[in-house]
């Protein structure tokens, strides 16, 4: 029975997914720097898959950098022939791209490894066929021994001086590795088989070899329960190169010793299988995980999106989903890294997207932040004019336009709003506090108080009292309508001075606004067209007052509201102006008719 073994070697697709995995997801300094740390370590010849994974997500993140900053040129990666000049950063009259030195400095690194990597295969396979000549010429020595064994006594240290020399040399080229050491194994059988050696060095030698063998089984046999299958799998493999570098046992042992280190073996090798096979079926159910994923990231990246606080929403949403990302195991080999770019490629959509929709919205905030600087300007420009009417109405018409006018940058707000306010408040209570004026309640109340002073500080005088009697009561009626709720009080206190100085003042009869009844002075009453008058007047003030305060309500969620609520008084009380001003027109008619 033939001791050759043939174990299946399966791929180890994970690794190398996972190599792709966190690459993909560095940064170009980041890549830079690992391949910096992996030409520095010990270990680095023995690690160019790793190397080639580290350049190819390198170039990769560069060409789609480039690319993102609208530079055409494209990334040619370096080789083992490329030269250390053409490694370098080419001399330009014109800017250097910010590229050029990371991208420079990486390929200089890159070929330095792989001259040096380069020099150690050559060295490597320099050695490998230095091996192969060795075990040639061991094996000749075993021929010659196997041909002309001579003295067994002495033939047998000299097999044994052959065995040990044989193990001490190390590999040989992969193409040679079977049939020298299948040539090696024909002539060790040989040996044992067909030379009459002394019997008892021969029994000892195969009780020594079966010992060893015996080992070996154990060893095979206890890695079937081994927990680490791929682990497990590898110690086997260094178990083959052992046993077949040992020498054959009796020839009653060799078909059971066999027997049993080969199914030990088997159990080893369709346990591994198991594990990649069910490797690869969670690898199917990651992808299609991946995939549903990577549709749900694609659907909000082609959303119509309106507010800075949906945009945020879905920030979180996104980052929920990569989270989820993270947790899934990798998906096959083939289609692992497919299924990152489709998922990095819907992330980056929605985020380019995301930022230039807070960039658009920063340059709309700026741009409502130089309209009501504008405006500010006006206002301040208005806040000391005496022309009442224009520049109350101007600036009512400044406070709508600001209202209309959109958001700007949260930090200046609360600034300018009141910057504007404090214009708009000193234009007017200028014009509520100044000291008279048509249609001005306050100041109408200001004059009608000094006139009353003023007649209380007159001097009595029978020839001149009929005439500043006249004279005062003309520049009361002259003087308008004062507050509602003052009304009552002034006039008490105009017949109270006016009939302290000129007795008799309340009987002069209606057109003097006074009679005696019951021994007191009484008021003439109004017309019912005054009354209107009086309402009508009130009315407007009042309106101008809210017109002028809608514009003051803040930004709260409240505000709105008490807006809504402020601009239905003002309807309404328009709709009631109207209404008076017809009826004011009716009863003047009708008095020109009596």
């Amino acid at each position: 029975m033939s001791e050759e073994i043939k174990p299946v070697v399966a791929e180890e697709p994970a690794d190398v997914a996972k190599e792709e995995q966190n690459y993909g997801e560095k940064t170009l300094a980041e890549l830079s720097e690992l391949f910096q740390t992996l030409i520095e370590s010990e270990d680095r010849m023995t690690r160019s898959k790793e190397a080639e994974a580290i350049k190819s997500a390198f170039y990769k993140r560069l060409s789609k950098e480039k690319a993102e900053a609208g530079e055409d040129e494209v990334v040619e990666e370096p080789d083992e022939n490329t030269s250390s000049e053409e490694a370098t950063v080419p001399l330009q009259s014109g800017p250097i791209s910010p590229f050029a030195a990371i991208e420079a400095g990486f390929k200089a690194l890159y070929v330095k490894y792989k001259k040096e990597r380069a020099e150690y295969n050559r060295e490597l396979d320099a050695q490998r066929e230095e091996n192969f000549a060795k075990k040639q010429a061991v094996i000749e020595e075993l021929k010659v021994l196997v041909e002309q064994p001579g003295d067994m006594k002495d033939a047998f240290p000299k097999f044994r001086d052959i065995q040990n020399r044989w193990r001490e040399i190390g590999p040989v080229p992969q193409q040679n590795f079977r049939d020298i050491n299948d040539t090696y194994q024909l002539y060790v059988t040989k040996f044992y088989d067909l030379v009459d050696i002394n019997r008892e060095l021969r029994d000892l030698d195969f009780k020594k070899n079966l010992e060893a063998k015996t080992a070996y089984c154990e060893q095979a046999e206890a890695l079937a329960g081994e927990e680490d299958v791929v682990e497990a799998f590898k110690e086997l493999q260094k178990l083959h190169e052992l046993w077949k570098d040992l020498g054959p046992v009796a020839k009653e042992f060799r078909e059971s010793i066999w027997e049993r280190f080969r199914a030990a073996t088997s159990i080893v090798n369709k346990r591994y299988q198991a594990h990649f096979e069910g490797l690869k079926a969670q690898q199917v159910e990651n992808l299609a995980a991946k995939s549903a994923l990577c549709e749900q990231v694609e659907a909000i990246a082609e959303k119509e999106i309106s507010s800075s606080t949906e945009w945020n929403a879905l920030s979180k949403e996104i980052e929920d989903i990569q989270a989820k990302w993270r947790g899934i195991g990798f998906a096959t080999r083939k289609e692992n890294q497919k299924i990152y770019e489709r998922f990095r490629a819907a992330c980056d959509k929605f985020f380019e997207r995301k930022r230039a929709s807070f960039t658009e919205f920063k340059d709309s905030m700026n741009a409502n932040l130089e309209k009501k600087m504008a405006i500010i300007e006006e206002a301040e420009s208005l806040k000391d004019s005496t022309d009442w009417k224009a520049t109350a109405d101007r600036l009512i018409e400044l406070q709508k336009q600001w209202k209309e006018i959109g958001a700007v940058p949260r930090k200046k707000s609360e600034q300018i709003w009141k910057r504007f306010r404090a214009a708009c408040d000193a234009f007017f209570t200028a014009r509520d506090n100044r000291p008279a004026g048509p249609g001005n309640l306050a100041g109408n109340l200001a004059a009608k108080k000094a006139l009353i002073e003023e007649i209380k500080a007159y001097v009595p005088d029978a020839e001149k009292d009929e005439a500043a009697r006249k004279e005062f009561a003309e520049k009361w009626n002259a003087i308008g309508f004062v507050p509602f709720k003052e009304k009552d009080a002034v006039q008490a206190a105009y017949r109270d001075a006016m009939e302290e100085k000129f007795p008799g003042f309340g009987t002069r009869g209606r057109r003097e606004n006074g009679r005696r009844e019951g021994g007191r002075a009484e008021r003439r009453p109004l017309t019912e067209t005054d009354r209107l008058k009086e309402q009508f007047n009130q009315l407007q003030q009042e309106i101008q007052t809210y017109e002028n305060n809608i514009g003051f309500f803040g930004l709260s969620k409240g505000a709105e509201k008490l807006k809504a609520q402020m601009q239905e008084r003002i309807n309404a009380a328009k709709a009631k102006l109207e209404d008076l001003k017809a009826r004011i027109r009716a009863k003047e008619a009708e008095e020109v008719k009596e």
